[in-house]
């Protein structure tokens, strides 16, 4: 038997103190993601669901579950949810008739739009406890090492998903005034506008 890079006492200190601050974190930021949220009728998962089919441009409920890091039934009830309020799209493809596929109708869109206009009018306790590094160093905690950790556990692919949903995301807004506003989309030769989603 090979002999473990760690000792017993160190893996026991290493997971609890990861176990402390992973509940320490996620309690403040579900506190102020459902504050965030709150006035548009959605909870964190309906949110989450809508952010990950946006990004994914047409994603199967077995893709939502993974990359929203929820159980297969959660993301399927959730998602139903969000079909029957106009939110999300139920569909098959002619070349896979096993997967359940969902897509962000119009009004989803214009929802995640009307959300992340008004980021701002809610408080932020993470964002707030990170302004001190972001003074310091000049720039936000990247959580490199943690980023490493996620990528062996839930593999390339779900990385890929989560760095496109934020680049999607940065090209999505532009700052006016001190305010995020949607990026209006660039018209085409017949005066019609492309999707910025």
């Amino acid at each position: 038997m090979a002999e473990q890079p760690y000792t017993p006492k160190e893996a026991m200190i290493y997971s609890q103190r990861i176990a402390q601050l992973s509940k320490a974190l996620w309690k403040s930021v579900e506190k102020d993601w459902q504050q965030w949220i709150k006035p548009f009728g959605l909870n964190i998962n309906e949110h989450h669901i809508l952010w990950i089919a946006c990004h994914l441009e047409g994603a199967t409920i077995s893709e939502v579950a993974k990359f929203g890091v929820m159980h297969v039934s959660t993301a399927f009830n959730f998602s139903k949810k969000l079909e029957e309020r106009g939110y999300l799209s139920f569909s098959k493809r002619e070349d896979d008739k096993r997967s359940t596929y969902v897509e962000v109708t119009p009004e989803g869109e214009a929802l995640l739009l009307q959300i992340n206009e008004h980021y701002y009018d809610s408080r932020h306790t993470f964002l707030e406890g990170s302004l001190p590094l972001k003074k310091l160093y000049g720039r936000f905690p990247e959580f490199i090492e943690l980023m490493a950790v996620i990528r062996n556990i839930y593999g390339e692919d779900f990385m890929e998903i989560f760095e496109k949903g934020f680049k999607n995301m940065e090209g999505m807004f532009e700052e006016t005034d001190g305010k995020l506003t949607p990026k209006r989309p660039p018209a085409t030769e017949d005066g019609e506008t492309e999707e910025v989603l």
